[in-house]
């Protein structure tokens, strides 16, 4: 990841995390999302499955805000953004974020929040999967 000319944050094998904060977030929102990536079986063991976590093949991530994640592209030509927080709440979220991914053991680089950043990724598979908090908090109280 590249800002104003500068790497800030730089990884080998692991995920790239776009993280896009919600109005209606808070720090449970990021806990479980951190949680989840830290221990999702997303790479392959030795017979090709995808079994392995980030702990299990010495993996880190690289992540980024990306508010417009929150784009509503529902009316009009142009996306609304206001579903996505506040800065001042994005960023305090995306650094708690951060944080408790870190805790888990996983190393974490990152860019600069509110920054023109330049992300190169090369993907390997390809794997996207999308997360969103609120349905796997649903799905830990069985609804």
């Amino acid at each position: 990841m590249v800002v104003g000319g500068q790497v800030t944050g730089q990884i080998e094998k692991g995920v790239l995390v776009l993280l896009g904060v919600a109005r209606d977030d808070g720090e449970a929102d990021a806990r479980v999302l951190a949680e989840k990536i830290a221990g999702l079986r997303i790479f392959e063991d030795e017979q090709g499955k995808m079994n392995l976590a980030l702990g299990d093949v010495a993996g880190a991530a690289l992540v980024v805000s990306q508010f417009t994640l929150l784009g509503n592209c529902r009316k009009g030509r142009r996306p609304s953004f206001t579903d996505a927080a506040p800065p001042e709440k994005a960023e305090r979220l995306y650094e708690v974020f951060v944080q408790m991914v870190a805790d888990h053991g996983v190393r974490v680089a990152t860019g600069r929040f509110r920054e023109h950043m330049h992300v190169e990724l090369v993907n390997d598979g390809p794997v996207t999967l999308m997360l969103d908090s609120r349905q796997l908090m649903a799905g830990r109280r069985g609804t």
